[in-house]
């Protein structure tokens, strides 16, 4: 088998993350199954060995941190990760944030019904605003931001495992979009509140009712929470986007379509970890089936294809383990991949 011509990292994952030393929440995405969550329980074992207090979430629906880790992370709640230290995992429940969406909603459509003296029964609104498409991924975003907001001091280091990759950029460009919906509702209630009061004639209890209003004060404090985390996702010092491919032509292509995505929200990206490559030493001088032989000369292509078109954004190749990444043993050997950054051989 002759040798790999692959352009080595320019700047490794451990380079890098020294670059930015108030680098705290580090999110892995990519197309499904590509090893996006033993990607981020590797980061996560690093910084949690090196002493540093590291949480990590899923904000997968199909959650996979209890599998990886090898014990019960289900349920929602902050759990320290057996065998340990500094290291506390969680799988995040939507659940209770859905419910009390629809309750928030029901409550808000009845006051305006209510309101606008509308004789129209609002149950039927009411379902129908409560099973958007969206609805759940919206839920799944404000659990991001209160982690974000309220874990964000207690913790040194927040790795996220994101969806597949078009989920993520979603969930995150949510915080661009909900920008835009809260100050066009805002504008729209502060000027229903204002006609309302020049209604009765009572001008100088305009700003004395929008202030006492509860849905402005819903609106308000979500706008609040949403600048907060604007400022967090957009800042390159403290948040960074990792993408995770294979040496494949589907996954490649899905990365590189989606930094674009990523970039446009204004969410910096922190670089891209090849998974699954078959090191050389696998097939070098060896006799070995058709089948390693023709993947690993099929590799060899798309690793130039990932040197030529993200070189500069690789920062670690994860090799193919002879077992399945499950358990603090191989977690480890997946976090010494990313550590060296060097191709394996």
């Amino acid at each position: 088998m002759e040798a790999r011509e692959v352009t080595l990292v320019s700047e490794n994952f451990i380079k890098f993350v020294e670059s930015k030393p108030k680098l705290k929440f580090m999110f892995t995405g990519g197309k499904g199954g590509v090893g996006k969550t033993i990607s981020a329980a590797g980061i996560a074992y690093h910084f949690a060995e090196k002493g540093e207090k590291t949480l990590i979430v899923s904000l997968n629906p199909v959650h996979s941190l209890s599998s990886v880790f090898g014990q019960d992370l289900w349920g929602g709640q902050i759990k320290p990760v057996n065998g340990m230290d500094n290291l506390w995992a969680c799988e995040v429940d939507i659940s209770e944030t859905v419910n009390r969406y629809r309750e928030q909603i029901a409550r808000r459509l009845r006051e305006f019904m209510k309101w606008a003296d509308i004789p129209i029964d609002p149950d039927p609104f009411i379902e129908v605003a409560t099973t958007n498409p969206a609805f759940e991924e919206s839920a799944m975003f404000d659990d991001m931001v209160d982690i974000m907001i309220k874990q964000g001091e207690e913790y040194d280091r927040i790795i996220f495992d994101c969806a597949a990759v078009a989920n993520a950029v979603r969930l995150l460009g949510l915080s661009k979009i909900y920008g835009l919906w809260l100050t066009r509702m805002m504008k729209s209630r502060e000027e229903a509140l204002s006609l309302r009061v020049k209604l009765s004639f009572r001008k100088e209890k305009i700003i004395e009712e929008i202030k006492k209003d509860p849905m402005m004060a819903d609106l308000l404090s979500m706008n609040e929470r949403m600048k907060k985390a604007r400022v967090l996702l957009n800042d390159d010092e403290k948040t960074a986007f990792f993408f995770v491919t294979l040496p494949l032509a589907l996954p490649i292509a899905v990365v590189k379509r989606f930094i674009g995505m990523v970039k446009a929200f204004d969410i910096p990206v922190g670089g891209v970890f090849v998974n699954m490559v078959i090191p050389e030493s696998t097939v070098r001088g060896r006799k070995v089936t058709e089948y390693l032989a023709n993947k690993f000369k099929e590799q060899q292509g798309y690793m130039q294809i990932i040197s030529r078109d993200l070189g500069e954004l690789v920062r670690a190749y994860i090799p193919m383990f002879p077992t399945e990444v499950t358990g603090l043993e191989m977690i480890k050997k997946v976090s010494d991949a990313l550590i060296s950054g060097e191709l394996p051989t």
